[in-house]
């Protein structure tokens, strides 16, 4: 029998259903292997592997018992929620997935502290003004602060990524909910500066023209050293993966660092914020 070929960049569903075939060969089992090991019958699962029926809460719990992932990061339930409410980006479930494996992360984020690096109750104002505007729904905003939390265990495995953040000034300039609400979460940035593993600066206003990239990307190096880049528009996230077109958007990367502030400079200005200085 030929195997269909499954592009996961088509849609979520896609890649859901990429993604279960991937694990379920990883452990050598055909489909009828694992339909013994779930109440769903073996064209049910073909069905889902091939993008022809959505999963559900239940089949999705059911693979993870299957798979042991229950209650972990790479849970399917979590990847069912994100399809079931739409709470992300096309494209974005797809990045999270290489974001945890990278070796390396290179991140320029402009107008909010970046998720990996946000303190929860940062993450949850941001998302509650979302709700605020109807742009998503209560349940949606809560998954993506649960999200936001599962990212951030990719700061603390081992062995550790380098994690190289550049932010735009208005990342910290933009206030977000109370006083002790920034506070917080520039002593968070602080903490982060303070890792063995990560870097972080400022691209102060006074670049100007200087400033390389209008909009945040973000650059994967991976465990067999090849690279790619992450942006989003207005509508969904894109996977670079063409080591072409990844390149030069790594130079580019090279020389905002060179332009932003020192890591020691960006650090003072961050207490300075803290502090209430101007």
């Amino acid at each position: 029998m030929n195997k269909n070929e499954l592009n996961p960049d088509r849609s979520p569903l896609a890649a859901f259903g990429a993604r279960l075939r991937s694990r379920r060969e990883a452990r050598g089992w055909t489909q009828e292997d694992l339909a013994s090991r779930t109440e769903y019958s073996s064209v049910h699962i073909s069905a889902v592997e091939n993008g022809r029926k959505p999963p559900t809460l239940r089949f999705s719990r059911s693979i993870d018992r299957a798979f042991g992932t229950e209650a972990t990061a790479d849970a399917f339930e979590h990847e069912y929620r994100e399809i079931k409410h739409g709470a992300l980006l096309e494209g974005f479930p797809e990045y999270v997935k290489y974001e945890g494996r990278a070796v390396e992360i290179r991140l320029y984020e402009v107008g909010v502290i970046p998720g990996l690096l946000q303190t929860p109750e940062y993450a949850a104002t941001l998302e509650a003004d979302a709700v605020r505007r109807e742009a998503i729904t209560p349940e949606q905003a809560e998954e993506r602060v649960e999200l936001v939390s599962r990212r951030q265990a990719t700061l603390a495995r081992t062995p550790s990524p380098l994690i190289i953040a550049v932010l735009d000034e208005s990342c910290l300039r933009r206030p977000m909910g109370d006083p002790t609400i920034m506070e917080a979460q520039f002593h968070r940035l602080l903490k982060f500066a303070e890792r063995p593993n990560t870097v972080l600066q400022v691209a102060p206003f006074s670049m100007g023209a200087r400033r390389p990239f209008s909009l945040p990307v973000t650059v994967l190096t991976m465990p067999d050293r090849s690279i790619m880049s992450y942006a989003e528009s207005a509508q969904r996230g894109h996977l670079e993966r063409d080591i072409a077109s990844v390149v030069p958007i790594l130079t580019a990367y090279h020389q905002l660092q060179a332009e932003a502030l020192s890591p020691a400079a960006s650090v003072a200005l961050i207490e300075q914020l803290r502090k209430g200085s101007p």
